[in-house]
C-alpha cells in the first residue's frame, strides 16, 4: 500500500453487557454525556483515512446509531457481528479496522497508527495490545492446581482496534460456525489460517468497559482529557 491507505471501520456493539448491570445494550449506556458507542464513532470520524463507519447493534436498537454511520443488526457472537458489518459495507477499502464499542477511550491517533502499522509491517493484521504485567499461572482444567507459570515476557493482552487486510479478514470470517462461536477476537481466526499478526503496544487506558467500576473510571479519564460533556 502506498500513501495513506483508505480504511473501512467496523464498530461492534451488539453485546448486552449483563455484568455492567445496565439492562440494555452496553454500547448505548451513557458515558460522560453520550452513549458509549458514540465515543468510538467520533474518534474514527476524525481519522482522515476512514471513509466509512459501520456499527453492529442489536436488531431492535438500530435507530440508536450515531449520525453518519451505517447500522446493521449484529449476530449472536462477536465475529458474526463483524461478518454482518463487513458484508453491509459500501466502501471498497482494502483495509478494515475492527473496534469494540466497549473500548471508548481509543483515540484518533491510535486508530491512525494501527492503520499505518499494517502497511509498515506488511503483516496480515495489527492488534492493539498491552504487555502482561502480572505473573500468569496455568491451572488444570478440572481444578485450581497450578500446572505451570507462563513466561510473561512473551504475553500480551489483546485489545482493539484490530486492523486487517480486507481479503484476509473476509476469508477468516468464513470459518465454520463452531470456530466463529469460539473466537474471542478476529485476529485468532487469521492466526489459525497461518496469517501474520503483529501487536501494537498501547497504553493501558484503552481498557474494555465491563463493570460499573470500569464505567466510572472511563468517565474520570474522559473528564481529565477535557472532553466529557
Amino acid at each position: 500500500m502506498s500513501g495513506e491507505a483508505r480504511a473501512l471501520a467496523l464498530v461492534v456493539g451488539a453485546g448486552r453487557g449483563e455484568r455492567l448491570g445496565y439492562g440494555g445494550p452496553k454500547a448505548l449506556v451513557q458515558l460522560a454525556g453520550r452513549p458509549m458507542l458514540e465515543w468510538s464513532v467520533v474518534a474514527l470520524q476524525q481519522v482522515s483515512c476512514v471513509d466509512e463507519i459501520v456499527v453492529a447493534l442489536p436488531a431492535d436498537r438500530l435507530d440508536a446509531a450515531p449520525e453518519g454511520v451505517l447500522a446493521v443488526a449484529g449476530g449472536s457472537t462477536r465475529s458474526e457481528s463483524v461478518r454482518a458489518a463487513l458484508a453491509a459495507a459500501r466502501s471498497d477499502a482494502e483495509v478494515v479496522v475492527v473496534h469494540d464499542a466497549a473500548r471508548p477511550l481509543a483515540t484518533p491517533e491510535l486508530f491512525a497508527l494501527a492503520v499505518s502499522e499494517l502497511a509498515r509491517t506488511g503483516s496480515d493484521a495489527i492488534v492493539a495490545a498491552v504487555a502482561v504485567g502480572d505473573t500468569i499461572k496455568q491451572v488444570s482444567g478440572s481444578g485450581r492446581a497450578v500446572e505451570r507459570t507462563l513466561d510473561r515476557s512473551l504475553l500480551w493482552a489483546a485489545q482493539t482496534p484490530q486492523v486487517f487486510r480486507r481479503r484476509t479478514l473476509d476469508v477468516a470470517l468464513q470459518a465454520p460456525v463452531e470456530l466463529i462461536t469460539a473466537a474471542t477476537d478476529d485476529a485468532w481466526l487469521v492466526e489459525r489460517l497461518g496469517g501474520t499478526v503483529v501487536v501494537l503496544p498501547v497504553h493501558a487506558e484503552n481498557f474494555k468497559v465491563t463493570t460499573a467500576l470500569d464505567l466510572r473510571l472511563a468517565e474520570l479519564l474522559l473528564s481529565e482529557r477535557g472532553v466529557a460533556q
